[in-house]
């Protein structure tokens, strides 16, 4: 899944990509590199981010949808929202999956909305919200709570109708470092939720404050963290570079076929 931002303030590439033709060119060398989805995001969620209104949302997501369907028919568009209205409103224009970083806690309607429109929907664990997740992030045991919080959000997805439904145990959304590697190492014990496990770990501080890089410098770091996410159970990468972590499946697959 490759990461597309549409925002000028995210962490890593926000407005590297700032008018449409450079997005269109980002789009087409994704899907070049190999990119089976691709997650349009109009808003940040960087920590400490602020927040847009869903029609601010949707004056940046509408028309690089529809550009980049016309120009790439076929293309397979996940959208990066926790509102309602945006993923209705995307799902109309042609995407076909939703990327919720807040599981339905800042919209209660996307939950409803989701199982209507019988849309796969990735639900996604965050402590807070992202203008304070990162502020002294607490657990008792965050594995064993981060699964029950899933098992629970699960659950009232399937009594809603919605069959098809991704995690996402969010690292770095109100997480220490010591709780995203808690996660990393246990991501296996979440195989039983029967559910497609989404790992976000590019380019993050999770890597950064390991090994002293920045973002731009993180690409070493998150491909050796792919390999073990892959090593332990993950079935889809979102990722700011699509070729190095499509080269990384190939081996993790060539390995599981001995």
């Amino acid at each position: 899944m490759a990461i597309i931002n549409l925002t000028p303030d995210s962490f890593y590439d926000g407005g590297v990509y700032s008018d449409l033709s450079k997005q269109l060119f980002r789009i087409e060398h994704s899907l070049k590199d190999g990119a089976d989805f691709l997650d349009f995001g109009a808003q940040s969620t960087r920590p400490g981010a602020q927040r847009l209104s869903e029609d601010e949302e949707l004056e940046r997501l509408v028309p690089v949808m529809e550009a980049a369907l016309k120009e790439f028919p076929g293309m397979k568009i996940s959208v990066d929202t926790f509102y309602s209205k945006v993923a209705r409103a995307a799902v109309e224009r042609g995407a076909v999956m939703i990327n919720d970083v807040s599981a339905g806690s800042i919209d209660v309607k996307m939950f409803e909305t989701v199982a209507e429109l019988k849309i796969p929907y990735v639900l996604m664990h965050m402590q807070g919200d992202p203008q304070s997740m990162q502020v002294a992030p607490h657990y008792e045991n965050a594995p064993r709570e981060i699964f029950q919080f899933l098992a629970n959000k699960i659950h009232e997805l399937r009594r809603l109708g919605l069959a098809d439904i991704a995690i996402d145990l969010g690292f770095g959304f109100g997480k220490s470092v010591e709780h995203n590697y808690s996660l990393l190492h246990n991501l296996d014990l979440f195989k039983v939720l029967n559910c497609p496990i989404l790992v976000g770990l590019s380019r993050k501080s999770m890597i950064n404050k390991v090994l002293k890089t920045s973002a731009e410098t993180a690409l070493n770091g998150t491909t050796a963290l792919h390999m073990l996410a892959l090593d332990k159970g993950a079935h889809l990468l979102r990722v700011h570079d699509v070729k190095e972590a499509k080269e990384c499946i190939l081996l993790h697959q060539q390995l599981s076929n001995l």
